[in-house]
């Protein structure tokens, strides 16, 4: 067989523009078709805006975490008959970049909503779940997933209330302060390529 690079390897780079098109896609479409369905249920816009964030946040949470358990399964299986020439690695990569579809989604956005009913950051009517904006956390578990097939894999940026707002990640959303240096609270993450803003996210800044 010959040396040229692996699946994954040779497709990185056109997988990377797709998904990071992708996740814009999501923020400007997606996003706003959450938004639209949780505003019907309450006018409180900052809460809207919270849940909406933390559903990103949890749904790269959940995709990370069951592709780690997906990628190890997988070693564990191809281990028992590889011969080479690419190494263990490369040919689990190349299986799960082949085989994505085995990726059990649903699971993720079950494991989405069960934090967010928990989260004590936002608070809903009881009679309303948040299942109601599970479009939403599929296509952000589903592109989160594919993201760490990347090399480098890509991540969301970690973001707390009252840090200090950063120009290099977000743009402050309307109704900001624009005199305000601390982060009242999130509207969306910035996507990160190790250290590096791939595409900024957005937050109100308050006094």
């Amino acid at each position: 067989r010959s040396c040229s690079p692996s699946l994954a390897r040779a497709t990185n780079a056109s997988r990377r523009a797709r998904l990071v098109a992708r996740f814009s896609d999501i923020y400007a479409q997606e996003r706003l078709d959450a938004e639209t369905l949780l505003r019907s249920y309450t006018s409180d816009v900052e809460v809207v805006q919270r849940i909406i964030y933390i559903a990103a946040v949890e749904s790269f949470h959940a995709a990370k975490v069951a592709y780690r358990q997906f990628k190890m399964r997988v070693r564990e299986i191809l281990s028992l008959g590889h011969s080479g020439p690419e190494s263990l690695e490369d040919t689990v990569l190349d299986y799960i970049v082949r085989h994505e579809d085995l990726y059990d989604i649903q699971s993720s956005v079950n494991e989405v909503i069960r934090s967010m009913n928990i989260n004590p950051k936002i608070s809903f009517s009881p009679e309303i779940n948040f299942i109601v904006i599970s479009t939403l956390i599929r296509e952000l578990c589903r592109v989160a997933f594919s993201m760490q097939t990347l090399v480098p894999p890509l991540d969301i940026a970690f973001g707390t209330d009252g840090e200090l707002f950063s120009d290099t990640k977000y743009h402050r959303s309307i109704g900001s302060d624009f005199t305000a240096a601390l982060v009242a609270y999130h509207v969306w993450p910035a996507l990160m390529e190790n250290d590096v803003v791939l595409v900024k996210g957005e937050a109100v800044t308050k006094r």
